[in-house]
């Protein structure tokens, strides 16, 4: 595979392609040794950790003076405890599915899971070590919950670590699934898009293939071949040895949607829709119910009720709290930085758009002249702006010019987490060309939000904007803020749409 992550059989000038039915030899044995490999050092990494966390809980206490054991304790018992919660933590691993190595699980995702499940292990192990070993076992309530804390934190580093490496190892190769996109449309482009700039998720995209129509099927399509219409999917699934497809339904009707999926019935390949039916509802997982036993989609939730506006809200008031109490050496650093580089006041106050369409002014640290704007009128930043100071090109580079929008969030203007507030004079633009673009004032604006760790910041689609932030609206949970906020922060030091 190319560097681009497009196989470098079909990186040719021009529009000349590779001829579609030219087939790369595929070593299956060595993809199901790398992926059985990931799997079993993963298994194994798990058990080392739990063990040296439960193993450290039961060492430190007495050593480190933490707290004393009880003098009546019997070492081997304990030591056949912590066995037997080894074993059920790793049990309730496999049945939890955490050795199915997914591509592209989000790392918040994955340390949710990894706490629920080895909380269910130790419940499951305790109850396990009183039914072999007696009541009579005498283990340590203090030793439980230090080796409970040390083996989530320990786990969740090791498997941090372990998907960093085995993402490594599929960007240069291994354990490669071929990938077939089906739609020529802008979604299809779209999915090819995505998939070459993630290329640790491991896919090889073979190529496309045309929904049926009237018209000429093209030969390629951004630079890939295509294999023809729909009708020849199974026939190209086997041919390519295809492993995933990746349906865009763009323009298609529900009953040839329906039969392309029957036609792939016997053949051994996960088939996923991307959900452009629903693409300014909802850009995630699809939530699935029953209705007395017939099968429901939820495409709209009502995220935020009166409860929890009010837990959110205490969140916000605990963060901002703390944030401009532990950063205000950073923040007075700052605006004596600003008032010293540049003649204007340190704060830059402008009117946003908030809650319920309701106007606030919004708090930032200066990173502009006071002018910048007097021969443009209101635009977007964009790469390489001219307008900023060199200071200024620090802050936003870093999202230092955001801090005192913690102000704002202390006094309720504002959220730490929620859509990001626009000018007046831009909200009347988008409200007029943009469905339901009002909806995402349902709820107060954020100093971050789902859209911008997804990358949409800066100078980048509204539309595209405006479907994530109506996901979180209609979504919201605490977890889901943690998360954003966790991505947020990781995205600080790496964001290329920070300018």
């Amino acid at each position: 595979m190319s560097r681009s992550g497009v196989p470098a059989r079909f990186e040719q000038a021009g529009s000349r392609v590779a001829a579609p039915e030219a087939v790369r030899p595929r070593d299956h044995s060595r993809d199901r040794l790398a992926s059985s490999a990931f799997q079993a050092s993963l298994f194994l990494l798990d058990a080392i950790l739990i063990t040296a966390g439960l193993l450290t809980a039961w060492w430190a206490p007495e050593r480190l003076n933490l707290f004393e054991l009880r003098s009546d304790v019997n070492t081997a018992e304990l030591g056949s405890a912590m066995g037997i919660g080894v074993i059920a933590i790793l049990v309730t691993f496999t049945i939890g599915g955490m050795y199915r190595l997914g591509r592209g699980t989000s790392r918040v995702d994955e340390f949710y899971k990894v706490c629920t499940n080895l909380t269910l292990g130790a419940i499951f192990g305790l109850t396990a070590a009183v039914l072999l070993l007696g009541p009579e076992v005498v283990i340590s309530r203090r030793v439980i919950l230090l080796g409970w804390l040390l083996a989530i934190i320990a786990v969740a580093a090791g498997r941090l670590t372990h998907g960093s490496v085995v993402g490594s190892l599929r960007s240069r190769g291994l354990a490669l699934r071929r990938l077939l996109i089906v739609g020529t449309q802008p979604t299809g482009r779209l999915l090819l898009d995505n998939v070459q700039n993630t290329p640790h998720l491991g896919y090889e995209v073979v190529g496309f293939l045309a929904h049926h129509q009237t018209g000429e099927t093209p030969r390629e399509f951004a630079g890939l071949p295509v294999y023809g219409t729909t009708m020849r999917i199974a026939e190209v699934t086997r041919r390519h040895e295809v492993d995933e497809i990746i349906i865009a339904p763009e323009g298609v009707a529900h009953n040839d949607l329906l039969d392309l999926v029957y036609q792939l019935m016997d053949l051994p390949v996960n088939i996923k829709i991307y959900p452009d039916t629903f693409r300014l509802i909802t850009n995630d997982e699809l939530s699935i119910s029953d209705l007395g036993g017939l099968p429901m989609v939820t495409v709209r939730n009502v995220g935020l009720r009166a409860w929890d506006r009010s837990m959110k809200r205490a969140m916000d008031i605990a963060i901002s709290t703390g944030v401009l109490i532990f950063l205000s050496p950073l923040l007075l650093v700052v605006a004596m930085l600003i008032k010293l580089g540049s003649r204007g006041p340190v704060f830059f106050v402008q009117e946003r758009v908030g809650h319920d369409g309701e106007p606030f002014n919004l708090l930032k640290f200066r990173s502009m002249p006071v002018d910048a704007e007097d021969s443009t009128g209101p635009v977007f930043a964009r790469p390489n702006d001219p307008r900023p100071t060199r200071l200024g090109r620090f802050m936003r580079r870093y999202s230092l010019d955001e801090l005192p929008q913690f102000i704002n969030v202390f006094l309720g203007e504002m959220s730490v987490v929620g859509p990001r507030p626009e000018r007046p004079h831009f909200v009347e633009q988008f409200r007029q060309t943009i469905p339901r673009y009002m909806a995402r004032h349902r709820e107060k604006a954020g100093i971050t939000g789902w859209a911008q760790v997804n990358g949409l910041r800066g100078d980048t689609s509204i539309e595209e904007r405006t479907r994530y932030d109506l996901y979180y609206v209609e979504n919201w949970s605490p977890l889901f803020d943690i998360k954003i906020i966790i991505k947020t922060l990781i995205l600080i030091f790496r964001d290329e749409n920070a300018y």
